[in-house]
């Protein structure tokens, strides 16, 4: 990566960019609005349009709170805001990550000026790797930011231009866009939200924020400045929505260390594991206080949780003792009370280092039992409710005690609540408000806040994905076309096919199971000469299984009796095994198994 603080970089300029095969399968999950392409339609009459354009292609509507990426472009130039990723959930099996379809800013890489990163989070810069392989950019953030993305993009083997910027900041970033960076609180350190002037009005776009008045190593959410935004006008505010339906205001930092203090000094005698969020790099100092006023020294369990800290160090983010610092392998010639450990694991990740303790499988011989007390200083990610629960379960079975936020207020929230959000706004004082980073139930709550305080209904407007929203002094409305959007699944194998029959067969196999058809025929004489065989998988048990085969058997024999049939094509007489069996395992166990028809010809 390169840094630099003195000049705006020449975003035409060539910057050295490498991609190298990731063994990453890429491929659609949905797109929408195909008949609109960059250069044609109704936005080709726009494409001088001296309107602002606010573009969604992610952290709005059904998948609103990942993904987070929103274009801005005003005649041929534009910016990017953020580039996340998602997580799948059980509709779609064997995938990874989930991010936003980038493909029509792809095509038009070379009006792309710069990319705006508000804070280092994966539903903010997870996706980068998957963007910067072909857009040229340079990406500006925070110094913490960039330093998270110049190793996320390492692991890729891609190169990129980043500038650094400070709260407090004001960039020309392109002709027409002047960016500002203010500093607002969030879980992860030097968080942004952005102030960007344009010819055709200011956009204040909020970041992921909260108002703490009392944070930990950093100042408070710079609410004066806002204030002073506000004053001079904000014609559209961009603001998150995802805790606008908590009422009050969310909890600090500074209460969340003073009861982890409070229940490591209550339980004196107890080996202690603190697990939460990685990127919370100012609570996990706070942590390694906490156990240095208790004589107890610290253990790092997980990968990620040790490189975040070491880079952290490295840039001067935090400090601390090393000597009070041990290895995971070491904590066995300590007695309990001498040690604390902070582990990954807090959203019950099978991988992660705290399930591998409480499965007492980890391969530093630590394994928890009846005189640990395990921390869950976090929550879980909407999705993981299931997961983390499964993990509580299997710590419990151990014989370990268990601390949560429901029991003890142990975690704070990043995200601001409702009486933050309606405190920001009255601040702001904008003119037109669109609600993001939020599933239609928070942007609807979040328009119905905005409208108590006074805001007329005309002047909101609930984006999805796709959509264009147009902009200037006077106007405000959706435009009448929009960009193609969507999302795309990525999984853990090479470059394939697309989605739709890729999932949907993992689906059914993952819910019904699957039956292996093999024969072998002689197309000459149309007769069977061996087989069928049936080989069914995950859908029948027991003694079920022989009369399914048999019963199987004698269907597709009959089915297939006709010597005609394999006259025809290959698929005809797959097609008939399909429809054989389907009816058939229907009928008898009511799932519909993936049939899989391999028949040889014995020439």
């Amino acid at each position: 990566m390169e840094n630099n603080n003195d000049s705006v970089p020449n975003a035409s300029a060539p910057v050295e960019t490498k991609n190298t095969n990731t063994k990453k399968r890429v491929f659609n999950k949905f797109n929408k609005r195909k008949e609109n392409n960059a250069e044609g339609g109704k936005e080709r009459k726009n494409f001088k349009n001296q309107n602002l354009q606010v573009m969604f292609f992610g952290g709005v509507g059904l998948d609103g709170i990942g993904g987070n990426m929103t274009a801005l472009r005003m005649g041929d130039e534009i910016i990017v805001i953020d580039c996340g990723v998602g997580f799948p959930d059980e509709s779609a099996p064997g995938v990874d990550l989930v991010i936003p379809d980038m493909s029509w800013l792809k095509q038009n890489s070379h009006l792309i000026k710069a990319v705006l990163i508000t804070h280092a989070h994966e539903d903010h810069i997870g996706a980068l790797p998957y963007f910067l392989d072909t857009v040229h950019a340079p990406v500006y953030g925070s110094k913490w930011t960039l330093a998270f993305i110049e190793e996320k993009l390492k692991e890729h083997n891609i190169k990129f231009k980043g500038v650094t910027m400070r709260a407090g900041d004001v960039v020309k970033v392109a002709n027409n866009f002047m960016v500002e960076c203010i500093h607002v609180n969030h879980s992860t350190p030097d968080s942004f939200a952005f102030a960007i002037n344009t010819p055709a009005g200011l956009v204040l776009h909020s970041g992921d924020f909260k108002i703490d008045y009392t944070p930990l190593a950093e100042e408070t959410t710079n609410l004066s400045r806002f204030g002073e935004l506000g004053q001079k006008g904000v014609d559209l505010f961009l603001c998150e929505s995802t805790n606008v339906e908590r009422e009050g205001f969310g909890l600090s930092e500074k209460v969340v260390a003073q009861n982890l203090a409070k229940v490591v000094k209550d339980n004196p005698t107890k080996r202690i594991t603190i697990t939460g969020f990685v990127s919370n790099i100012y609570r996990t100092q706070r942590m390694m206080e906490i156990a240095k006023r208790n004589n107890r020294k610290v253990a790092f369990a997980g990968r990620s949780m040790i490189k975040s800290l070491e880079l952290a160090m490295k840039i001067g983010l935090i400090n601390f003792d090393k000597d009070s610092i041990i290895d995971l392998d070491k904590v066995k010639n300590y007695a309990d009370n001498e040690v604390m450990i902070l582990a990954t694991g807090s959203q019950g990740q099978q991988e992660t280092a705290l399930y591998r303790m409480a499965s007492h499988a980890d391969s530093s011989g630590v394994a928890l039992g009846a005189n640990d007390l395990v921390i869950f200083s976090s929550s879980p990610v909407p999705g993981n409710e299931k997961a983390v629960t499964n993990l509580i379960n299997k710590i419990i079975r151990c014989g370990a005690d268990i601390v949560t936020n429901d029991s003890v207020k142990v975690h704070a929230s990043g995200h601001a609540c409702r009486d933050e959000i309606a405190l920001l706004h009255k601040l702001v004082k904008p003119k037109f408000f669109m609600p993001i980073h939020g599933e239609p139930k928070h942007q609807k709550s979040h328009k119905e806040l905005v409208m108590s305080l006074g805001m007329k209904p005309e002047r909101v407007i609930i984006p999805e994905i796709g959509n264009v929203v147009e902009l200037n002094k006077n106007l405000f409305r959706r435009a009448a076309y929009d960009v193609p959007a969507g999302l795309k699944f990525v999984d853990g194998v090479s470059l394939g096919e697309e989605d739709s029959i890729v999932l949907r067969d993992r689906k059914v196999l993952a819910e019904d199971g699957m039956c292996i058809v093999v024969m072998t025929v002689d197309q000459k004489t149309g007769t069977i000469t061996n087989g069928p065989e049936i080989i069914p998988r995950g859908f029948a048990y027991g003694n079920e299984i022989a009369h399914l085969t048999e019963e199987g058997r004698k269907a597709v024999s009959q089915a297939l009796s006709n010597p005609a049939i394999f006259k025809e094509d290959w698929q005809v007489v797959k097609g008939i095994i399909r429809k054989t069996l389907t009816g058939l395992f229907f009928k008898k166990t009511k799932r519909k198994p993936l049939i899989v028809p391999i028949v040889i010809d014995n020439d």
